[in-house]
């Protein structure tokens, strides 16, 4: 079977989770040998050169900037979908509704030239063939909100990168000079990761910060408060597959991601696997069970919260083997079997005929529903 993967056209003008998340995606179904007897090539499609009905089948990763124009596409050409959508967990029955709301109210005042963003989210979501959630909260999500079935939903988490796994602190210590406990964080430093508020915390308690990350231009200002703060390091930007990054989460005495909501952070799951425990924000969905002693959900903007957690793991540490061990099976190679799976089953289901007329029947009610209200 020939996969074919998408995104939106600038996506790799940056880097972040989802960057990382589809190439290790690829990489990892590529080196599978096959699935059930079946074949695997898989590639990132051009959007601007590749043909959509060259593929089997297309698996589409966000549903935001602009790509439901690329299941539209698919779903013409009857080609099936599977999509990754990075529903944020936040949503919820409540917010759905004010949403469809708001599509309506637009909607009249505009001709129905003009839609929203949930408009488009919710078409992409109505037309994809199956729907890969990475949690049981962004399942939710995807339900309450938007209104699809839980049965068009699979749940596949993130995978880990081997070299978290075999990480050591020696190479972090060696060139930073910084001896003894130290929390870290990693990704963009902007307000909303709240990277100021834990610095501040963090000060008060004379231990180090230490941030690997980058922010973009309208941040810049934010940087520069956290730089001011005592006992604060920044790094800038280091590559995935940088050793220095994996000796950096496996030096840390504890990850922290106390800011807003994130669907599944990638960051946490890499310092679980560096053997590192985790302090994180209740608005992001890291659920793994019998964890207690690895992992601590503290609320956004809970400096007390926050501190007690912290010291918590400082004052007794895990073994880190044993935090190493929660997360041993979220190999990206064990997740790329799962996915292979996914695509057999959706590309098993019937003839491709049948199955565009299922998209198409989808396609119709959904945009009724999409502008009609709650």
């Amino acid at each position: 079977m020939r996969i074919g993967i998408l995104s939106y056209p600038m996506l790799f003008q940056r880097e972040g989770s989802l960057q990382i998340q589809i190439r290790e995606t690829i990489r990892a179904l590529n080196r599978l040998e096959g699935v059930d007897g079946e074949a695997v090539s898989v590639e990132l499609v051009d959007p601007c050169r590749g043909k959509l009905g060259a593929y089997d089948l297309i698996h589409v990763f966000a549903a935001i900037h602009g790509n439901h124009r690329i299941v539209e596409a698919a779903s013409e050409l009857g080609v099936p979908v599977i999509l990754s959508p990075l529903i944020s967990p936040g949503w919820n029955r409540s917010s759905g509704t004010r949403a469809r709301v708001a599509d309506r109210l637009l909607g009249n005042l505009t001709a129905w030239n003009v839609e929203t963003s949930y408009a488009q989210t919710r078409r992409a979501l109505q037309l994809s063939t199956l729907i890969v959630a990475l949690g049981e909260a962004e399942k939710r999500a995807i339900g309450e909100a938007f209104l699809v079935s839980p049965a068009r939903v699979r749940v596949f988490p993130n995978g880990i990168s081997p070299q978290f796994f075999s990480a050591d602190g020696a190479l972090f210590r060696a060139r930073t000079g910084i001896e003894g406990p130290f929390v870290l964080m990693v990704g963009a430093i902007a307000p909303h990761k709240d990277q100021l508020g834990m610095a501040h915390a963090l000060s008060e308690m004379a231990l180090p910060f230490v941030l690997v990350g980058e922010a973009q231009e309208r941040d810049q200002d934010y940087l520069a408060q956290v730089r001011q703060v005592r006992g604060v390091t920044c790094m800038g930007k280091l590559r995935h597959d940088d050793q220095l990054l994996a000796s950096a989460f496996a030096a840390a005495a504890v990850f922290a991601l106390p800011g807003q909501t994130e669907v599944q952070p990638m960051p946490a799951l890499e310092a679980l696997a560096a053997g590192t425990p985790v302090v994180n924000s209740s608005g992001s969905e890291l659920t793994i069970a019998d964890s207690a002693f690895a992992l601590k959900t503290v609320t956004p903007g809970d400096t007390t919260g926050i501190k007690r957690a912290v010291l918590g793991f400082i004052d007794a540490p895990p073994k880190r083997a044993a935090v190493r061990a929660l997360v041993g099976d979220l190999t990206w190679d064990r997740i790329a079997q799962r996915i292979a799976r996914c695509y057999l089953e959706v590309l098993g289901t019937g003839p491709r005929d049948d199955m565009a007329a299922g998209m198409v029947q989808r396609a119709t009610s959904s945009s009724s529903r999409l502008y009609t209200g709650p």
